[in-house]
């Protein structure tokens, strides 16, 4: 047998002596056992802990395993359960199949078929696991080796920084400005750690409601709160064995910081509503374009949940650090752009790559990827133009400098230079237009006029 890494097996069964002849099979061959005599007793451990595959006698004195089984399944549904029962019929495999068993075991068997059954099971687990992780990576918007090839500096010392701490468990805290790439590289991370076999599981913080949050990323049980329906596994516990990804941590409210920070100290938690602890083997990268130090000093963020995620912090660099990375980043995202959008004849004007070595990029990676997608479906015939991409062409006398040179006080740049890519920089870091045009000192009107005028959409 070629079993999952770390692989566990709940046996359910009131006969004390098939427990332990099952457990002493399995565990012959590397599974974590634990037998459990009732279907209660099942659904208690399956709320304390995670498994790969469930065997379940049908008959458990008075209780009856095929009434115990879509619960099991409700609680933990990448498990792969096989059904075991002295009374074997066709009907009642045939509903067993229906509720969610995967398998059927007649009794009396042997520890050969045992093994087999258990070989089987593991397999639809694994290419269920397999089926997942090759979802995200579609979803991955340029998380592959092509992506992370740079010539900046600056960008090749994080890389290798964290290549080293990929192959660690330690918490990483990815940090920098807004589009820098930092869900990219926590997915980077995953693939090349020794969890990539398990789940990478993403939460936006911001997008989660105080009231709301402790329940997405720890669950909770049926009756917590109003709406609370039924029983809740978490993000965490969907991260069993894997990634759980905290996009922007420092939205996260003070009572969800408690409880994460107990998780990184220990490895515990509590689902809302229930005072069970329960344990999950997850890896914590978390990433943030806040100042969190600051956050700390006005109270809006834990110093001790701070010193437990910033283990290992990487600062991705902004793209004005990384200008040289520009032409290789637009190729790589045409490439990608054309594929998915059948247009493969498109290239880029003389025109247009001058236009994009000189753009200041202050939206940094996401602004490059959509700069170059909005082209892709707007340019009307085979060349890429600026205007395609909805940036300037860069003129010489007009901005008194060549597109190389760097925009900054005192720089040889004139003024109007110097206004677009002030103006550029705070719409980057502002959440709103209109926080935008008040850091800015103008109004909201002025702000669009001035966006037009130099580009910036």
């Amino acid at each position: 047998m070629d079993p999952i890494a770390s692989w566990s097996v709940l046996v359910v069964d009131d006969d004390p002596g098939v427990r332990q002849s099952l457990r002493l099979c399995l565990a012959a061959d590397g599974a974590r056992v634990l037998g459990v005599g009732s279907a209660r007793g099942a659904l208690e451990a399956l709320e304390h802990g995670h498994f790969d595959v469930v065997l379940l006698d049908l008959w458990l004195g008075s209780d009856s395993g095929l009434e115990a089984l879509p619960d099991i399944v409700r609680r933990q549904p990448d498990a792969a359960i096989i059904v075991i029962t002295a009374f074997a019929t066709f009907e009642t495999a045939v509903e067993a199949m229906k509720r969610g068993a995967v398998d059927y075991l007649p009794k009396p068997f042997t520890p050969e078929q045992v093994r087999h059954a258990v070989a089987r099971a593991l397999e639809s687990v694994r290419l269920k696991r397999r089926l997942a992780e090759a979802e995200v990576r579609l979803e991955l918007a340029g998380a592959d080796d092509d992506f992370f090839e740079t010539e900046s500096p600056s960008a090749s010392a994080i890389l290798k920084l964290a290549s080293r701490a990929a192959k660690t468990n330690a918490p990483i805290l990815l940090r920098g400005e807004s589009g820098t790439g930092k869900n990219v590289m926590a997915r980077w991370i995953w693939t090349r750690s020794q969890r990539a076999g398990g789940p990478f599981i993403s939460v936006n913080c911001p997008s989660l409601s105080k009231e709301l949050m402790n329940s997405t990323l720890f669950g909770h049980r049926k009756g917590a709160f109003t709406g609370a329906i039924s029983d809740a596994r978490g993000k965490v516990q969907e991260a069993e064995g894997g990634t759980l990804f905290l996009d922007e941590v420092g939205d996260l409210s003070p009572e969800a910081q408690v409880r994460l920070l107990r998780f990184l100290n220990d490895q515990t938690y509590e689902r809302v509503g229930e005072s069970k602890e329960r344990r999950a083997d997850v890896r914590i990268v978390a990433a943030t374009n806040r100042d969190l130090e600051t956050e700390v000093q006005t109270g809006r963020f834990r110093e001790d949940l701070l010193f437990r995620l910033n283990v290992v912090t990487l600062t991705l660099p902004p793209m004005r650090e990384r200008r040289e990375d520009v032409p290789g980043l637009t190729r790589y995202y045409l490439e990608r752009a054309k594929i998915r959008l059948h247009r493969p004849e498109l290239a880029f004007s003389d025109a247009a790559v001058r236009a994009l070595r000189a753009h200041p990029w202050p939206g940094n990676l996401r602004e490059i990827r959509n700069a170059v997608e909005r082209a892709v479906i707007l340019s009307p015939g085979p060349r890429i133009e600026p205007e395609d991409l909805g940036i300037p062409e860069p003129s010489d006398t007009a901005e008194g400098r060549s597109p190389d040179t760097e925009v900054a006080l005192g720089a040889d740049v004139s003024l109007e230079a110097l206004e677009r890519e002030h103006i550029a920089r705070v719409i980057a870091r502002a959440p709103t237009l209109e926080n935008a045009a008040r850091t800015l000192g103008i109004d909201a009107t002025t702000l669009q006029r001035k966006r037009k005028r130099y580009g910036l959409t």
